[in-house]
């Protein structure tokens, strides 16, 4: 069988990291199928080094995810591989495209949680931008011959609001990649270049969903103003809001914002910090809670399906919309009951066993030979 893969959104984070090590673990698993991988000229260097198997190749296709192009020129460069099947990992699956496929659905944050807060465009574009988003999710989600959720979690808002057959989905855990899980901590530790010693840490994007606007306000008034709050993301149009809130709420001081963090140094603040917050309204998976139960972080953690879903009993959880709760779960953490927390850890530690990389990529290739072509 030949497969193709879009690997246009291939990088270090999100859906990017998804891709890298799916690509990774299908050349160790797989020897048979043949595979081809559609990426971004900017990946190609990095993605011949990556791919060692001769039964995988590599087309550079120069098409930019939610474009005109992507709907009219990406079908065409997938037709001339002559495809048995196609993989998109992302949502924004070319309308015209009619060859069977396997889609992947992270989760369903823009159709369920839709507000003009949640992008930089003016309101009326954003809302143009929505109805395209939904209408290319509800089409892909119709013509898949398989989906993969990465959560029952997802796997059940795909079949509540997508109206798909529960027998089309089935559902492939993301993993910790070895190097954020193996790696050993350096003598001078990243937080202590930066000389912060006590801090809360947050990964990820800023946007509405994350809900980071009421963290700021739990840590307002947070007792403990040695602490710091450090964010790794990337300094945009969201985050310069959540700056401002903080300049308004006079804790500027106390809020640490790190772009570009290698793995090793992420091994390093995960390692060191008080806990790992994750406050969100909602998530598709999770992978930061998985990432920081594997380096022995504390989690705190919404009490919402998917982390639940990840973390089980390893996390401590809190109302997302009470700023009570969150101060109260950021207080404890930083109490003497060292047993409790430790036991919550080393919870955390054994839980993360249950998810690799592998086992994705495994369920994900028994998607494809399920498949009657």
């Amino acid at each position: 069988m030949k497969i193709g893969i879009d690997c246009r959104l291939w990088g270090e984070t999100g859906i990017g990291r998804y891709i890298r090590n799916l690509v990774l673990n299908l050349q160790k698993l797989d020897q048979k199928n043949e595979y081809v991988l559609f990426v971004l000229p900017k990946n190609r260097e990095e993605t011949l080094h990556f791919v060692q198997n001769d039964n995988f190749k590599i087309i550079v296709a120069d098409i930019r995810w939610h474009t005109i192009s992507e709907q009219l020129k990406f079908p065409q460069i997938l037709s001339k591989e002559n495809l048995d099947l196609a993989h998109f990992p992302y949502h924004s699956v070319p309308i015209f495209y009619n060859k069977p496929f396997v889609l992947t659905i992270h989760d369903l944050i823009p159709y369920n949680f839709p507000t003009g807060k949640a992008s930089a465009l003016p309101f009326f574009l954003y809302w143009l931008k929505f109805l395209a988003y939904k209408y290319v999710l509800i089409n892909a989600a119709k013509k898949a011959r398989k989906i993969i959720a990465v959560s029952n979690a997802t796997k059940d808002e795909i079949i509540d609001h997508l109206n798909v057959d529960s027998s089309k989905v089935t559902v492939a855990y993301e993993g910790v990649d070895s190097v954020i899980q193996n790696a050993k901590i350096k003598n001078q530790n990243y937080n202590s270049k930066f000389k912060i010693k006590d801090y809360f840490l947050c990964i990820g994007n800023a946007f509405p969903h994350k809900n980071l606007e009421r963290l700021w306000e739990a840590f307002s008034v947070f007792r403990r103003n040695d602490a710091k709050l450090i964010l790794v993301g990337k300094e945009d149009y969201f985050y310069k809001r959540l700056k401002k809130k903080a300049q308004d709420l006079n804790f500027s001081d106390r809020v640490v914002l790190l772009q570009n963090v290698s793995d090793q140094e992420l091994t390093d603040l995960y390692r060191n910090a008080i806990a790992l917050i994750m406050p969100s309204l909602m998530e598709g998976f999770g992978l930061p809670a998985l990432e920081a139960m594997a380096n022995k972080c504390l989690v705190l953690a919404s009490d919402i399906p998917a982390l639940r879903e990840v973390c089980a009993d390893a996390a401590i959880y809190f109302d997302p919309y009470d700023i009570k709760d969150i101060v109260m779960r950021m207080e404890e953490a930083c109490s003497n009951d060292t047993h409790y927390y430790s036991d919550k850890k080393k919870k955390g530690l054994e839980r993360a066993k249950l998810f690799s990389w592998q086992k994705m990529a495994k369920h994900t290739l028994e998607a494809y030979n399920s498949l009657t072509l």
